[in-house]
């Protein structure tokens, strides 16, 4: 059945058949996308049009309006109706008897509705005073009754639109500014909104707007279909949900992709971040364009006076060879040859990044179209004019995004493909893949004057993550990448082992600082063999805090950063030649001792809180700070308790009670004076309170002495306020997984817990390992958003390492106990 026969049959039947076609059309498997949203549109007409028919009885001077998105035939399987009965203000009675006849019908079908009746003036003086209802009258359409109406609002609205341009432009700019503010970039959310948040439709039909004004116009390469793919993921969205919503919930991500006949929801969401960025930047061009004009036009008038009539020359100022500014831009001298010049897109990009100004789209869009490719390896003024552009901070931003517009960053760095646009599926990652090494570039920047050789750094964190478009460790294969594109650009033999270095250990030190025991040699051996030498364990240090401040505000801290810290300073001893001392147990200290012999005394634990607030000179990283202030690093928790079964998770249990988070825990065992049987067991643990206060030693003491002695059972209460919070939708988390590092430590085995984050994990997991008969000698405890990845130091009951198949048992029984 065509479109025609449809539209037919839901006007010969009415609502009815209107509502039997409409279902028709959208269950129709064999049309979607643009010819789907233009039949919907199409069926709604003729239905509406049958009604007003019916209801005006041949009444003149009134016309029934669609605006907005209806206006532009974009209907949506469960958008809204924009409507407006327009009239010439007659009769009223018998107008708002028409509004009746035409508005009931489609509330009675559960449509969505936004309708109004107004005269033509009535419409013009709102258009006025609400920008939102001008930019709906911008796209009215004709749907029925007296089209000389609907003709002359159409004329007047937009008129006015061209008029008032110069006041209403900047108005729709801060309007769109304030939105993104709101909602997000829609390039880099898990769960975007599709219309509401930057680089959505509603930016795009601003453009749209800003367009029809005659003042500036939108790049309109790929424009157009990067607006149909964002309707057609929204279409999909409507019918996988069933509801009119614009926001791609995770949960639905797998349904709509399907619908659309994509592989999986990673797919669907790197074409919607692909459409967004074009949306994006085609925005700020747009508006770039929109200021500069407006500008003009405010100071052209009194140029003009001044040079007595004559046409002002926009000034033009040399920043590099080939390269100008003009009017608040970078554009092309007039004697620049890019066909004979391949290093000029890099050196345009460099000088505008360095003087803090965007790259013109013409000289962009040129350089994209004649620019030669640049020899292998590259000639080394290249190489440093890449460098300089990764080391002009901020602003670097702006202007590689310009050239990835335009396809040159692929060009200069074919690998960049894979990671344009990813999305990574991880709550602690706030940019996608291709932003994230851009932003780690600029946070290294900030960082150039404390390693001896920037250029590595920076390049380094440009391709750091290169490795995450490929299958398997992202760390291995970016070290392949790393080696092969620093020959291609120029590096010799040497730099490219340190690339390659930095990238295969890019998360070396965090993750060895924050899971590991660094009073082991093992661990401090291990890293220095990895790294090599000082000059690459400065470098890394570097690019270390800078990955992790391009991360996002969950992933580095004061107390990270002391840990990393302190393992560089350890490390560094070694490749100095200074073995690392071997771990002795120390005497124990005045307060540990006293409260050994009072938990002695008492035969009850003890405890004491010590804040800690800021890092030790020594221990603290170079460089700028992430925090504006002194941040707390959390509080030692020292507890003595007879030595007896339970005392790890009952420990953890109370802690998980009163809301304290576990960053490290080390126990060990004091003897007790000559003569007397027995052992003090003494934890010394780092915590942070989740939010509020602190609790007071004296309730801490009084819940673990419950714990221990059986009168609080901590696993019910734990569940019980686990069971008080509402269940939230959501992704299923991948599998937990438990292992055994390998050669970790001489002394003790490691296991590693990688799981779900929860309240009352360590809780869970020291009961297993008690239950394993196992002691653990420390607790190495990281969270990364929902992510916790514990390491546990554990050993047999005669304070040995466990035997391989021993180890590995152990490791099963906890990775079942997460599962279950």
């Amino acid at each position: 059945m065509t479109t025609t026969d449809v539209t037919k049959e839901a006007e010969d039947s009415g609502p009815g058949g209107y509502a039997a076609a409409r279902l028709r059309l959208l269950t129709e498997g064999a049309r979607s996308g643009p010819p789907r949203r233009a039949a919907l549109a199409e069926l709604t007409d003729g239905w509406l049009a049958g009604l007003f028919a019916a209801g005006a009885g041949g009444a003149k001077g009134v016309a029934l309006v669609a605006t907005g998105g209806y206006g532009r035939g974009e209907l949506s399987p469960r958008s809204d109706l924009d409507l407006l009965l327009l009239h010439d203000g007659g009769d009223d009675k018998a107008v708002a008897a028409l509004a009746d006849r035409l508005w009931y019908p489609v509330w009675d079908l559960g449509l969505a509705l936004d309708h109004s009746v107004r005269t033509p003036a009535e419409a013009r003086k709102t258009a006025g005073e609400d920008l939102k209802v001008h930019l709906g009258l911008l796209d009215a359409r004709h749907l029925a009754g007296d089209p000389g109406l609907t003709a002359a609002l159409r004329t007047t609205v937009l008129a006015d639109w061209r008029n008032q341009a110069p006041k209403r432009l900047p108005e729709l700019r801060d309007l769109c500014a304030e939105r993104a503010e709101r909602q997000g970039e829609l390039r880099f959310l898990l769960e975007p909104d599709l219309k509401e948040a930057r680089g959505g439709l509603r930016d795009a039909t601003a453009l749209r707007a800003v367009a029809a004004s005659w003042l500036a116009d939108a790049p309109r390469e790929g424009l157009a279909a990067a607006r149909r793919r964002l309707l057609d993921v929204r279409d999909a969205l409507h019918l996988a949900t069933g509801r009119a919503t614009d926001r791609l919930a995770l949960q639905e991500q797998d349904q709509v992709a399907a619908e659309l006949g994509l592989l999986d929801a990673d797919a669907l969401l790197r074409q919607v971040y692909e459409a967004a960025r074009v949306i994006s930047y085609a925005g700020d061009v747009t508006w770039r364009e929109v200021g500069r004009v407006l500008r003009a036009r405010s100071v052209r008038p009194r140029l003009r006076a001044l040079l007595g009539g004559g046409k002002p020359v926009p000034e033009r100022s040399p920043l590099a060879e080939g390269v100008v500014e003009q009017d608040g831009e970078v554009v092309l001298a007039r004697t620049a040859r890019p066909e004979r010049d391949p290093v000029l897109p890099l050196r345009a990009a460099a000088a505008a990044a360095q003087a803090g100004l965007p790259l013109s789209l013409h000289a962009v869009r040129r350089l994209a179209a004649t620019a030669g490719p640049l020899p292998t390896p590259w000639p080394a003024e290249a190489r440093e004019q890449l460098v300089t552009l990764l080391g002009s901070g901020g602003p670097t931003v702006q202007v590689w995004e310009a050239l990835e517009a335009e396809g040159l960053i692929t060009r200069l760095l074919p690998d960049w493909e894979r990671v344009r646009c990813r999305p990574q599926r991880n709550a602690v990652h706030v940019w996608t893949v291709d932003r994230h090494l851009i932003e780690t570039a600029v946070r290294a920047s900030g960082f150039a004057r404390r390693v001896h050789r920037p250029d590595l750094l920076l390049v380094a964190a440009l391709l750091h993550d290169i490795g995450k478009g490929w299958p398997g460790d992202h760390s291995v294969a970016g070290e392949t990448i790393a080696r092969d594109v620093a020959a291609r650009i120029g590096f010799d033999r040497a730099d490219a082992a340190v690339l390659a270095t930095l990238v295969r250990h890019h998360l070396l030190l965090v993750e060895t600082a924050t899971r590991r025991d660094l009073d082991d040699p093992a661990t401090v051996r291990t890293v220095a063999e990895a790294v090599g030498s000082e000059g690459t364990l400065e470098l890394l240090h570097a690019l270390t805090e800078a990955d992790a401040l391009a991360t996002g505000p969950a992933a580095w801290s004061s107390w990270r950063g002391s840990l990393v810290a302190d393992l560089v300073k350890r490390v560094s001893a070694v490749l100095a030649g200074d073995p690392p001392a071997e771990p002795e147990a120390g005497a124990p200290t005045a307060e540990q001792e006293r409260l050994a012999v009072e938990a002695f005394r008492t035969g009850a634990p003890v405890l004491a809180l010590r804040a800690q607030t800021e890092p030790s000179a020594d221990a603290a990283p170079a460089g700028p700070s992430p925090a504006a202030g002194p941040e707390p690093l959390g509080v030692e928790l020292l507890i003595a308790v007879p030595d007896q079964p339970g005392v790890l998770p009952a420990v953890a249990g109370v802690l998980a009670l009163h809301r304290l988070t576990v960053r490290t825990a080390e126990l060990r065992s004091l003897p007790l004076p000559d003569g007397v049987d027995g052992s003090v067991l003494l934890l010394d643990w780092r915590v942070a309170a989740e939010y509020g206060s602190l609790p007071q030693a004296t309730r801490l003491r009084a819940d673990l002495v419950r714990a221990l002695d059986g009168t609080l059972d901590v696993a019910a209460r734990l569940a019980e306020r686990d069971a008080a919070y509402p269940r939230r939708r959501g992704v299923a988390p991948p599998p937990p997984r438990v292992t055994v590092a390998p050669a970790a430590s001489r002394l003790a085995t490691v296991i590693e817990v990688r799981a779900q984050d929860a309240p009352g994990l360590l809780f869970r997991l020291g009961r297993a390992l008690e239950g394993a008969g196992v002691r653990v000698r420390s607790a190495h405890v990281s969270t990364l958003g929902a992510n916790a990845v514990d390491a546990f130091y554990v050993t047999g009951a005669e304070g040995a390492p466990l035997l391989g198949e021993e180890a590995v048992s152990v490791a099963r029984e906890l990775e079942e106990l997460l599962r279950a």
